[in-house]
């Protein structure tokens, strides 16, 4: 990442303007027949939606969506802060980088490790990922559907996380390409499932590449000395390449470049964690500063 995007990106909250500002509504709880909780959600409409009373966008839900937004506040993540997510597309949207688009952001549960993590956890032969997954694909997107203009086939509609939260989007996407047609997975905690999903996934996959876009990232180090699963991603990036995803739908980036002194000075991160953000990529600010790359690989300028 170079030191001139990093600079954009944190001077970002201070370009917008009410013009070209996007709504974020307000909190709503969503019940489920399939979760153990409700769920709250919170949704981002993009600066058109007020005004064009006929045009529709396309979805992007979100994980862990109680960091995502710039409402959440700078002390959420254990000092970390939010995602900044509504300001990012915010200017995204005014430079013409990116479609405009809404965000729903899904409030994880204490029973997110389950949840995120794939198959594992069965009960009854179900597992809380698949439950989650129906949740989102039979309860929440129909409602986001029938109460906003979206776009709401598969081409159009995306999902993003980070960490549990990012292999919880490729594995949303790899077994729901129907409903996700685009994905985005930062600093995928791809240890967890102890390579499972290497090995017994994508290993023995033989079919055809699956109907989705997929943005892959990671940083080089994280807080438990390892580094941010950059390995692993790039494995998975290749195993993908070998299943026949062709560069344009698939895409893998390494951020190689922890922040300098300076450059923290300016991220309005605490002090007391600049040392740490120093030696671990793996955390709300990296990824508020690697989000731009999946929006605009998902979901670039529309065409004229």
């Amino acid at each position: 990442m170079s030191r001139r995007v990093v600079a954009i990106f944190l001077l970002a909250g201070a370009l917008r303007t009410a013009l070209g500002q996007g709504q974020l509504l307000k909190e709503v709880v969503v019940s489920s027949h399939f979760v153990e909780e409700n769920r709250a959600v919170r949704v981002y409409l993009p600066p058109s939606y007020r005004t064009n009373s006929t045009r529709r966008y396309p979805v992007l839900y979100l994980n862990d969506g109680q960091n995502m937004f710039s409402s959440a506040g700078a002390e959420v993540a254990f000092g970390w802060g939010n995602w900044g997510l509504d300001k990012t597309v915010d200017e995204l949207v005014r430079t013409k980088k990116m479609a405009e688009i809404i965000l729903v952001a899904v409030d994880d549960s204490r029973t997110r490790y389950v949840e995120y993590n794939g198959r594992v956890g069965s009960t009854n032969g179900v597992t809380p990922f698949e439950n989650y997954a129906a949740f989102l694909t039979e309860e929440l997107k129909p409602w986001i559907d029938r109460n906003y203009r979206t776009k709401p086939e598969a081409a159009h509609t995306g999902v993003m996380g980070s960490s549990l939260g990012g292999i919880c989007s490729v594995a949303l996407a790899w077994e729901h390409p129907e409903v996700f047609g685009q994905a985005a997975c930062l600093s995928g905690a791809f240890e967890v499932d102890q390579t499972n999903f290497l090995k017994h996934v994508l290993g023995d996959y033989r079919g055809k590449p699956k109907p989705f876009r997929l943005y892959l990232d990671s940083g080089t180090m994280d807080f438990t000395g390892g580094d941010d699963n950059n390995a692993l991603t790039q494995r998975v990036y290749k195993e993908l390449r070998r299943i026949g995803w062709r560069r344009r739908d698939l895409r893998h980036f390494t951020d190689d470049h922890p922040l300098t002194l300076a450059e923290l000075g300016k991220s309005g991160i605490r002090h007391d964690k600049w040392s740490e953000a120093q030696t671990s990529q793996h955390n709300e600010l990296y990824w508020r500063l690697r989000a731009w790359q999946a929006l605009t690989f998902l979901f670039p300028p529309e065409e004229k």
